[in-house]
């Protein structure tokens, strides 16, 4: 799955394989939050460094107007948002993508595990902005 014409391709890769041992030893049909569980466990044990539910500032030209809570935000730098639908649709997709927008993150994850097998697309931030040190 590692594919280095993608940023951060190894590090999505093992958040995918860590996703699929959950999926396979879970299956589908539980609440979002059970897999959020039962990922970060995966993950732990992988040894991928993230942090659950981490609260992010939200901007609109360059004012804080609010926070919300990424599912995962894994090596600071690969938002991962979580699913437990039957089937992705598009404003899932677009809600992943405002959030990669909204947290100036590059790369995103957004997997699905309420289908019979898992469902994740890789996302890129086109509108994203270097950070200045």
């Amino acid at each position: 799955m590692i594919n280095e014409k993608y940023k951060y391709s190894e590090l999505t890769s093992k958040i995918i394989a860590c996703a699929m041992e959950v999926h396979k030893v879970l299956g589908n049909g539980f609440q979002e939050v059970i897999y959020q569980r039962a990922l970060a466990r995966e993950m732990f044990l992988n040894h991928v460094d993230y942090k659950r539910e981490f609260e992010m500032l939200i901007f609109y030209k360059d004012e804080q107007i609010g926070t919300r809570r990424v599912d995962f935000l894994v090596d600071e730098v690969v938002s991962v948002e979580l699913k437990a639908v039957v089937l992705l649709e598009d404003v899932h997709l677009a809600q992943a993508l405002n959030y990669l927008e909204a947290y100036n993150i590059e790369i995103g994850l957004l997997i699905n595990f309420g289908a019979k097998s898992l469902q994740f697309k890789r996302l890129v931030n086109p509108r994203f902005r270097q950070k200045i040190s």
